[in-house]
């Protein structure tokens, strides 16, 4: 038990007598809170590293994979313009992020901690939502330009039936429907643990203005 729960429980006990004993829950409320936030700071941080990595390594150190890559989307404009919407999006969040760890950081209120409380919820969300829509497009799209500019896979395309054509359509909307939920699985597991303890602190705020 932390030293907030134990001065809770004993708040509690205690009843009208202790009123006052707010003043001492607060700040540790606070302190949890801005802990919060600055972990999922370092986690986005973290994120944004290693999609740079996961795409510039094997782009850097293989001849093969660069020149695959090279075949299938070439200097395409909306490829480029989308993978750095995706990195400028990443960082606005991270700076969003680090503006909620400030502002909770040296807020003196318990409504204005609550207000930061509220938005980097909001930012969270925001950003979840805008990384499960784009991970579809971005599949969408490779999936396009995959059929329409390599010569391999659309020579086999081209052989199939109308049954294996439908059967081949199936399976590509279920692996991009797995993607998707994958991405919102670690997305839930990460952030959704993160929030759902910034939304506890926020309901004791809550229960304590009353």
């Amino acid at each position: 038990m932390d030293e907030l729960e134990i001065l809770k429980r004993d708040w509690n006990k205690q009843g009208e007598r202790n009123k006052l004993s707010v003043a001492d829950i607060y700040p540790m409320l606070r302190k949890k809170s801005s802990s919060i936030v600055k972990t999922l700071f370092y986690i986005s941080v973290a994120e944004l590293v290693f999609w740079i990595l996961v795409n510039s390594i094997p782009y850097l150190t293989s001849d093969s994979y660069r020149k695959k890559l090279d075949e299938v989307y070439g200097n395409d404009l909306l490829f480029n313009w989308l993978t750095i919407f995706s990195y400028v999006v990443i960082i606005l969040f991270i700076y969003l992020l680090y503006k909620s760890y400030k502002s909770i950081s040296v807020t003196d209120s318990s409504k204005k901690l609550m207000e930061s409380i509220l938005r980097t919820r909001k930012i969270v969300k925001y950003y979840v939502l805008y990384n499960l829509i784009m991970a579809g497009v971005s599949v969408v799209i490779g999936f396009y330009f995959a059929f329409n500019h390599d010569p391999e896979l659309a020579d086999q395309i081209s052989h199939f039936s109308d049954k294996q054509y439908i059967i081949f359509t199936i399976i590509v909307v279920l692996a991009i429907g797995l993607f998707i939920l994958i991405i919102w699985l670690f997305y839930k597991l990460i952030y959704g643990f993160l929030l759902k303890r910034l939304n506890k602190n926020y309901a004791e705020l809550k229960r304590l203005e009353v």
